[in-house]
């Protein structure tokens, strides 16, 4: 009986630290049907340690208009990573990007004009704002259909590995 009862102990102190873990990783992905917008409580997805966040940043010059990015968001300055466009896609305040049914991501203007997608010829299941500072499209198989690190901006991470052809940007 004594053994029961220490690995029952045992058990409630090992397992509440593993649970919201594993909470926190479910909750991380981001469903079909989702959506960002430059201003109101929307404006981010961020990853499960809250390391990286993805959505819209104020320019400094316009704070009318914004940019869509990848940021480390614990530290006090949020370094940007990943900006689409090479920063020369403003975003304003009225504009959206959702995560469509199809599996993509498309940026609509205020008037729901297209004015980016990620539109690649598979579709995902889910979109996940990774611990890497990747963001990705995926499958329910964990394939990737598209990520930001296959599109690098002025700055390269610790994991991310430049394909063939990629080229970093001076910023």
């Amino acid at each position: 009986m004594a053994i029961s009862s220490s690995v029952l102990l045992s058990l409630f102190i090992l397992l509440p630290p593993i649970i919201p873990n594993s909470l926190a990783q479910s909750n991380s992905n981001i469903s079909l049907g989702s959506c960002l917008t430059p201003i109101g409580d929307n404006t981010t997805w961020r990853s499960p340690s809250g390391d990286f966040a993805f959505g819209f940043r104020p320019l400094d010059t316009d704070p009318n208009l914004f940019l869509l990015a990848i940021w480390f968001d614990k530290i006090p300055n949020k370094t940007t990573v990943w900006y689409l466009g090479g920063g020369t896609q403003r975003v304003q305040s009225g504009d959206k990007l959702q995560l469509v049914s199809n599996g993509y991501l498309s940026l609509e203007d205020q008037t729901g004009q297209q004015i980016w997608t990620s539109g690649t010829g598979s579709t995902a299941d889910y979109a996940a704002m990774l611990d890497t500072g990747n963001f990705v499209l995926a499958s329910s198989d964990g394939s990737i259909s598209w990520q930001s690190f296959d599109n690098p901006s002025d700055t390269i991470l610790p994991s991310q590995v430049l394909s063939q052809g990629s080229m970093l940007r001076a910023g």
